[in-house]
This record gives C-alpha cells, sequence and structure tokens, in this order.
C-alpha cells in the first residue's frame, strides 16, 4: 500500500539526502538528470557547469526534483519538489555556494559517516571557473510517497 507523506516528512527526506533527479523541458521534450543538491529552508540549492541543462533552464524555469530513498522494491519514500529555476552571480553566488558546500558536507558526514575534505574548495571555483553555475530551485509545491509494510 502506498501512502502519502506529510510535508515536514518530505521535508526530512530532503534534508537527508543530497543526490535527486532534475527534470526539465527543452525545445518541447523532456529530460532528467542526477544532480547534486543542498535543501535549505524553502529551496534547493545547486551547482553545475554551462551547458545543455542550463540553457534549457534559463529559457523554461519551472522545474521538478525528485529524490528517492529507496531500502528495497517493497520499502521506499519518493519527494517530488515543483519550483522555479533562478540563477544567481557574484558575491550572492560565491555565498550560497558556499552554503551549499558545507550543507552536502554535513549531509554526507551525517549519513555516510566520513568527512569531504575537498568539498569546501566548490567556493573557490565561483570566482576561478567563470563557467561554473550556482543555482536555487524556488520551491512551489512538494509531494511525497512512501510505502506501508
Amino acid at each position: 500500500m502506498i501512502k502519502s507523506l506529510s510535508h515536514e516528512d518530505c521535508k526530512r527526506i530532503l534534508h537527508k539526502n543530497y543526490i535527486g533527479h532534475l527534470a526539465y523541458v527543452y525545445h518541447n521534450k523532456p529530460f532528467v538528470v542526477p544532480i547534486t543538491y543542498y535543501y535549505d529552508d524553502n529551496r534547493i540549492i545547486c551547482y553545475s557547469n554551462e551547458g545543455h541543462k542550463i540553457s534549457a533552464l534559463r529559457k523554461y524555469n519551472r522545474v521538478a526534483i525528485e529524490v528517492l530513498d529507496i531500502r528495497s522494491i517493497t520499502k521506499w519514500k519518493s519527494v517530488t519538489v515543483h519550483g522555479i529555476f533562478e540563477e544567481l552571480e557574484g558575491s550572492g553566488a560565491k555565498a550560497v555556494l558556499h552554503e551549499f558546500s558545507l550543507g552536502i558536507k554535513n549531509v554526507v558526514m551525517r549519513t555516510e559517516l566520513r568527512d569531504l575534505d575537498y568539498i569546501s574548495e566548490f567556493s573557490a571555483k565561483i570566482s576561478s571557473d567563470k563557467t561554473a553555475i550556482v543555482f536555487v530551485i524556488n520551491i512551489e509545491e512538494m509531494i511525497g510517497k512512501m510505502t506501508l509494510d
């Protein structure tokens, strides 16, 4: 049997994970790509390089992100977020990228019990790498489902 998750349960799943699938539309075709994210309050922080995905998001800013927590075929939870892409620039982008890197590091330390020394280098990349893009998905809606044992 499948049950809907509460808003609070959806937020817990987003906080607990850092890999999701970003869905967007480009030239009237749907695309889904894996993405590293950090959930912060009512937004999802992401980082990417210039390319197909960023070009598409600039043209049509409505997106969805799906995050899965799968234990087995009969024990899983899923959250789908609908929101709006917003590209960040300058010092604001650098500050958010720093928040992203610290957030990812904390999630990995908490869930995988390992440290990521290299992740702090993300915030330095924004000034040295001109193709680095920091963006947020401002959440409009989140829906969650889970299986019942």
